[in-house]
């Protein structure tokens, strides 16, 4: 374990009593932030309390446009984008941006800090909003993760159960802030699904993502997983284990045995509700099982009339 340097605790305002430790620092504002909270991770026990607040990128952009005339806001916010929100995400831009910055700059989202607060090992336990900053507490509740293989870049992999109930890695287009994918479950116990079957006000989607979903570009990336085989043209939706875990036990066994698609029966059916999603589903797979070719042609072309004649979009 490295741990982060005592001298750079202390001049943080970094407070330490008996189970719970507090920085009175704004958090995002912190160099190195992933091993501060793991160093806070180390010095907790289980079920120690860490307190902490941070200006989330949302805010910055209302404040800097109170500040200044629209034409220079524009100008100072898309400057303070590129810079501070593009390069940190560029591998060649990335590694003169932390070189120059040591990553003491970034402007991080309400999803990216809760994030990596979970990938650190601390659980959501109470958040308050005053002025400008949200104060949060969250709960130690396992040590840091020894995982390394996380990809912030425009292209990320996401597990994913495949044919076989076999995790692997399904590539997409980046449409949801840094860190978004460990507070999955996070999410879901605090807003639940809509009637479409998607997490309702779903903040880890960024304003570009939206876009990028809409038109599927989000989705082109998996043509790599079915050229290598881990998945084909049509097919269910390939589910992360927690959206998995959602499912019936029946239609658990019933997905499993293929391999997820690229092109799934929600376009063909276009279901209104989750409840109508696990039907659609399971009507396909029924068809599938008869008759696979038939029915993978039958959904490919019902599903391609949808989008072009009926202008069937994504969530």
């Amino acid at each position: 374990m490295t741990n982060f340097k005592i001298n750079n605790i202390l001049e943080l305002n970094f407070q330490n009593k008996k189970d719970t430790i507090q920085c009175n620092t704004h958090i995002n504002k912190i160099k190195n932030l992933n091993l501060f909270l793991r160093t806070v991770n180390y010095k907790l026990k289980i079920n120690g309390i860490f307190r902490g607040k941070f200006v989330p990128n949302d805010n910055f952009r209302i404040n800097l446009k109170k500040k200044y005339i629209y034409p220079i806001y524009i100008f100072l916010y898309a400057f303070d984008y590129i810079i501070n929100r593009l390069f940190p995400r560029i591998l060649f831009f990335r590694t003169l941006y932390f070189f120059f910055t040591k990553g003491k700059l970034i402007r991080i989202s309400k999803a990216e800090m809760f994030g990596r607060l979970y990938y650190n090992g601390f659980i959501f336990h109470e958040e308050t909003i005053h002025d400008n900053d949200i104060h949060f507490t969250f709960i130690k509740k396992r040590e840091c993760s020894n995982n390394t293989d996380l990809n912030y870049g425009p292209i990320i992999k996401l597990d994913r159960i495949g044919k076989n109930g076999k995790i692997f890695k399904v590539y997409k287009l980046r449409t949801m802030h840094s860190y978004s994918e460990f507070i999955q479950e996070y999410i879901y116990d605090q807003n639940n699904l809509s009637d479409k079957g998607k997490i309702k006000n779903d903040f880890r989607i960024s304003k570009e993502g939206k876009i990028f979903r809409k038109l599927w570009i989000d989705e082109i990336p998996m043509v790599i997983n079915v050229l290598r085989g881990e998945m084909k043209i049509v097919g269910v939706r390939p589910l992360s284990p927690h959206y998995f875990s959602l499912y019936s036990e029946n239609l658990k066994k019933m997905r499993i045995k293929h391999k997820p698609g690229l092109i799934p029966p929600f376009y063909y059916d276009m279901p209104k509700s989750f409840n109508q999603i696990l039907e659609s589903e399971k009507k396909y797979l029924i068809s599938y099982e008869k008759n696979p070719l038939k029915t993978d042609i039958k959904y490919f072309f019902g599903v391609f009339k949808n989008i072009i004649i009926k202008g069937a979009r994504s969530g």
